[in-house]
């Protein structure tokens, strides 16, 4: 072959290797070898380094790749990035850099150096891609790992003070196996809400409706309200009283009575402590009302239980045509202004 042919063939190489590289969906920034300051520079950028960050290739030719990172750039990243680069070694890692409309992405990187003929580094070649939606699967997927742990701990601390209550308030096996079982079966549709939730909360109109939907014959049961979500802290105590209030209207109030009916009212109140939930508890065209002669699990539940646990104000009224609860439940403080 001659020069020439060598040279054409060369040629070919490079051009078919210049296509590859542009054609890639990873974006590819080649730069100078120098590390300190003003280098490395910029001398090649693909399209796919435009698609990932916005800038032109004019716009970053001749710059460093620092001009892509910002105030939450991992500092310890860059630091062990440079360690290695200063050993001559490839480098595998990760950083938050920003685009150029200044929106952050995390960029997973693998830099590699080019060397001569006699070993020395002329040139690294930065592979890079976009793991910022990987990266944020994972982190929630690790928050839900989370929050389970502490909700099957708190749950099971809960079952415990169930049984230890219901025991306490039952004068029967009969009694206590009914009033436990409802309790238990109250809770896992409770958590089942949850779960099924991506972020791990639960419709307070959906705790309502899986206690008194079975009972909503002839339009006896109103609901009416805004569209809220308890996160699990407040939904499983939340779901345990209504499921009391229920039980309570089933046994000796208005749902124990043909044309006994139930109201639940609720609306989001604001005041310089924060946001509150309050919901009312209406029943009417029962029975006298009355709540269990006796201070059962769901009476201590609504005065102390709701209390202790979410901070709650409840309210207990004896209206002339049924029973009636206020409850007021803190949603958390209002941003700063």
């Amino acid at each position: 072959m001659s020069r020439a042919e060598d040279d054409g063939a060369v040629g070919i190489d490079l051009r078919l290797l210049r296509a590859a590289v542009d054609a890639t969906g990873e974006a590819i920034l080649i730069t100078t070898a120098d590390l300190d300051e003003p280098g490395p520079a910029i001398v090649y950028a693909n399209p796919a380094f435009t698609r990932l960050s916005g800038y032109e290739p004019e716009e970053a030719i001749g710059r460093t790749p620092r001009f892509l990172q910002g105030p939450d750039t991992d500092r310890a990243a860059l630091d062990r990035t440079r360690a290695c680069l200063e050993a001559g070694e490839t480098f595998q890692g990760e950083a938050l850099n920003y685009r150029k409309d200044g929106t952050p992405y995390r960029v997973e990187w693998l830099i590699t150096p080019v060397r001569d003929a006699d070993g020395r580094v002329i040139n690294w070649v930065a592979t890079q891609r976009d793991v910022t939606e990987r990266r944020a699967f994972e982190d929630r997927q690790a928050l839900m790992v989370r929050e389970l742990h502490h909700r099957v701990k708190n749950t099971l601390a809960t079952v415990q003070a169930v049984l230890n209550a219901t025991m306490r308030s039952s004068v029967s096996m009969a009694e206590f196996s009914q009033a436990f079982g409802g309790r238990i079966l109250s809770m896992a549709r409770t958590h089942a809400l949850i779960t099924e939730d991506e972020a791990q909360v639960a419709s307070f109109e959906g705790l309502l409706r899986a206690e008194l939907d079975a009972y909503d014959e002839d339009g006896r049961i109103t609901l009416d309200g805004p569209r809220l979500k308890l996160p699990s802290d407040l939904a499983v105590p939340v779901s345990m009283a209504l499921h009391e209030l229920t039980t309570n209207a089933l046994r000796h109030g208005a749902l124990g009575h043909p044309g006994g009916q139930v109201v639940v009212t609720w609306r989001i109140e604001e005041d310089p402590s924060g946001r509150w939930l309050a919901w009312t508890w209406n029943e009417h065209d029962g029975p006298p009302p009355t709540l269990p002669t006796r201070e059962g699990f769901g009476t201590r539940l609504l005065n102390k239980i709701l209390t202790a646990q979410v901070a709650a104000e409840v309210d207990i009224d004896f209206d002339a045509d049924g029973l009636r609860i206020l409850v007021r439940l803190p949603l958390g403080r209002l941003p700063a202004p």
